[in-house]
């Protein structure tokens, strides 16, 4: 349930390349996994999501589908996208070929699905980027959708250690903005598991991968070998692409120390009657 976005220079045209969203740029590249940790990260958070057949899962922001593709081996009972792209949901519905599967067109901070709806909710790669009161609603909405005892997935950007200096905090976020054109915003380890907390959740699994989207062993890891090749040569045949990439290489290889990949499985609580 994959297919290209446009690779090499014709997947610039009329485009400024130097001001789009990092991630678009690479998924223009060829690039198919944008996620923080990798496919290693997603599949130790699906791992403790364990997805069953009986589940409804929702996922926030489901992208170029790879994810996706991960969940529907699980045969959910259901699945939802739930994509603010117009464009990105249509090419997504246009793969899927179970009629119980589908991808709607609104937003993680209000979805429009009912309460309880959900087993199972999953989001990656995009609360790192939203500013703190849209992380609380973004959250909150995860936790309205599921059911008690529903299981809610993240994959995220992550600051380390755990006690890590406000102010090397605020220049790690300003330098990873200015690179990827996008407000960068990643907590630590501790803030991450706090914001869960405070809308309900109860922490059930942790973990964290070393941040390394654009190191070429997580490239040949994530995309398989003739996948990587083929973004690398897109790389190599626009200048301006691969000026944007070594400067995002640079920024991530700068604050190697103070950045890291998390997953995180919550759970929305069954009420004490139930227990």
């Amino acid at each position: 349930m994959t297919s290209d976005t446009g690779t090499g220079t014709a997947a610039f045209a009329g485009t400024n390349i130097e001001k789009i969203p990092g991630y678009v740029l690479l998924a223009r590249l060829g690039k198919r996994v944008l996620r923080p940790g990798g496919r290693e990260l997603t599949r130790d958070v699906l791992g403790g999501l364990n997805i069953t057949s009986a589940d409804h899962v929702v996922e926030f922001a489901p992208g170029l589908g790879a994810t996706a593709q991960l969940i529907f081996q699980s045969r959910p009972a259901g699945y939802v996208g739930v994509e603010r792209d117009e464009q990105a949901a249509a090419a997504f519905n246009a793969r899927i070929v179970d009629s119980r599967y589908r991808c709607i067109v609104s937003s993680a901070q209000n979805s429009d699905l009912g309460d309880g709806s959900a087993n199972v909710v999953m989001g990656e790669a995009m609360l790192s980027m939203q500013s703190d009161d849209n992380k609380k609603r973004i959250i909150e909405e995860a936790y309205r959708i599921l059911r008690p005892g529903g299981r809610y997935g993240i994959h995220e950007l992550c600051l380390k250690p755990a006690d890590l200096d406000t102010e090397i905090q605020d220049q790690v976020r300003g330098d990873l903005s200015r690179a990827i054109r996008v407000g960068a915003r990643p907590l630590t380890s501790p803030a991450w598991r706090a914001l869960l907390e405070e809308a309900g959740f109860e922490i059930c699994h942790e973990s964290t991968v070393p941040q390394r989207l654009l190191e070429p062993s997580r490239l040949i890891q994530d995309e398989g070998p003739l996948r990587a090749a083929k973004v690398v040569c897109n790389v190599l045949r626009s200048p301006k692409a691969r000026k944007r990439i070594i400067t995002m290489r640079k920024t991530f290889r700068r604050h190697a120390d103070h950045l890291a990949a998390i997953g995180i499985v919550a759970v929305k609580p069954l009420p004490e009657s139930w227990s």
